[in-house]
């Protein structure tokens, strides 16, 4: 009951099931009661003019012979059968000329009582009434209920020729036959079907009633309660809660909507608390990306202004470097005639170094003329297999005095690529002598050309120490070398890159290892 009294639509369905129940069943009984009522007073009727009949049709023999103590004795015998309270046969005068008590024989009644006055007025018959009109109910002063029916005898043609009738030919009626029969037996059986039918639909709405409330909390109430106690659980934020309702009707079908809602909610709500949860470590990696994106736009900014003051000042360091270059090697030249004794040594080795540094520092001039130079490519048709035999020949001595060994393969010789074969050869020497500063004395460097759709594939390969991985980002930005002191500008790759990139190509790392670096240079070929 706590469910129906919590939920209140339940509660409505059963008070206005009950009641239209009750109001159905009442109405039901009423007009059971009133048909039972008239089929009571119709049998009543039917039993009383029945009874009536058999007592005429018994007595007209022994009417039409006069026999009157045989009359008298059938009238005295029926009047003694059960439920049967008196049998009387009226004249025409009013008098009891028969009864079943033979104490009433001979009495006039009163034309004026109930029985009398519906067919007499003034001592005369002034009609004769309906059948229904006939019959009387009342109750005897021991309280006894009864029914009593005139049944007037009327005059026929064999009537008048008997023996006691023969002066009568011109009346219609004879006179009556008064019956009275009991209907106390009637009247209980009458009550005990109305107190059965009352209690039947008592029973009937009682069950009905409990049924209906068994039903409405079983597949109803229950359901109903579980919804609302699962949007209860949902809106205090327990999207892990599931309603266990498995009906097939609407009810299971607005539970499983509900289960479904949660459960995206739950979806939701989850990816949202990672969100929450990782948000300072996603802003912290943004911080460091915009800090490294800005970095490298100042490092850009920086090396745009570098390239500019770089150009500027390569110009002007050219001529002063050149000029020391040729003074100190025809200085060493000169003291190393005149020094048969040995003693311009330490001179000879201070002007070598000398000339050294200065062509060191020319070829640092030069690298950054070429990385600050903008200038239009002057492209043309070239077989991209001699550009790199030309780069080939151009380091050859720098392989030969490291003992290294190159390997060549061309898997097609003949392809041309519109490019600036100056620069696409500049490039391929950077990267080659990139390949044989990585390796320390002796081991193999590898060329391989190949055709891959409209793209050609330039694959340089060393047997050097490889690449390390917190090196590898950064190999081709400017002045970054791993190198020793004095031994690299960190231009080559960032060159060569430039090149690259600017025909439209790439170059990129393709596999590195303690046993040596790839790089793979792809470039379009264009028509």
């Amino acid at each position: 009951m706590p469910l129906l009294t919590r939920n209140r639509l339940s509660l409505k369905l059963i008070l206005g099931l009950t009641a239209i129940l009750v109001i159905n069943l009442a109405f039901y009984t009423f007009f059971t009661v009133q048909n039972l009522k008239e089929d009571l007073i119709n049998f009543r009727s039917a039993s009383a003019y029945n009874i009536s009949d058999i007592i005429k049709s018994s007595t007209r023999y022994s009417m039409l012979k006069n026999h009157r103590e045989d009359l008298a004795n059938i009238i005295s015998t029926i009047g003694e059968e059960k439920g049967v309270k008196s049998v009387r046969i009226f004249n025409k005068l009013g008098i009891i000329s028969f009864s079943s008590d033979s104490l009433e024989i001979g009495k006039e009644v009163d034309m004026n009582a109930e029985a009398c006055i519906m067919c007499h007025e003034d001592g005369k018959i002034t009609s004769t009434p309906p059948a229904d009109k006939l019959m009387r109910f009342y109750q005897k002063e021991n309280g006894e209920r009864v029914v009593g029916l005139i049944n007037p005898v009327h005059n026929q043609p064999d009537c008048t020729t008997s023996e006691c009738h023969t002066e009568d030919r011109d009346k219609k009626i004879l006179g009556v036959l008064d019956v009275v029969l009991s209907v106390e037996e009637s009247n209980r059986v009458f009550e005990a079907n109305i107190n059965n039918l009352v209690f039947n639909t008592i029973l009937v709405a009682g069950a009905l009633g409990l049924f209906s409330i068994i039903f409405i909390m079983f597949y109803v109430s229950r359901p109903i309660s579980k919804i609302s106690d699962g949007v209860a659980e949902i809106g205090k934020g327990n999207l892990q809660y599931r309603i266990d309702l498995q009906s097939k009707d609407e009810l299971g079908g607005l539970a499983h909507e509900i289960n479904s809602m949660a459960e995206k909610l739950d979806k939701a709500y989850t990816e949202l608390q990672e969100w929450s949860e990782t948000l300072n470590e996603k802003v912290k990696e943004k911080n460091i990306e915009l800090k490294k994106i800005y970095e490298q736009i100042i490092r850009v900014e920086k090396l745009a202004s570098l390239g500019k003051l770089s150009a500027t000042v390569a110009h002007e360091l050219n001529n002063p470097l050149e000029g020391i270059l040729t003074y100190s090697k025809l200085i060493t030249k000169k003291l190393s005639k005149a020094n048969e004794d040995k003693r311009h040594d330490d001179l000879i080795k201070f002007t070598t170094l000398i000339s050294d540094e200065s062509a060191r520092c020319g070829r640092i001039v030069k690298d950054l003329l070429v990385f600050s130079h903008d200038s239009v490519h002057d492209s043309q048709q070239n077989r991209i297999s001699e550009l790199i035999d030309k780069a080939l020949l151009l380091i050859n001595h720098h392989l030969q005095i490291n003992n290294i060994v190159l390997e060549k393969e061309y898997s097609d010789t003949g392809i041309i690529l519109k490019c600036d074969g100056q620069k696409i050869e500049q490039a391929l020497v950077a990267m080659l002598i990139n390949a044989v500063e990585a390796m320390s004395g002796e081991g193999v460097i590898k060329v391989k050309l190949e055709k891959a759709g409209t793209n050609v594939i330039i694959r340089l390969t060393d047997t050097g120490h490889g690449i390390s991985d917190a090196d590898m980002q950064n190999i081709f930005e400017p002045f970054y070398t791993t190198k020793e002191k004095g031994k690299g500008t960190g231009l080559g790759l960032s060159v060569a890159y430039g090149i690259i990139n600017s025909h439209g190509g790439k170059i990129e790392v393709e596999e590195t290892s303690v046993k040596g670096t790839t790089f793979k240079i792809t470039l379009p070929i264009k028509e």
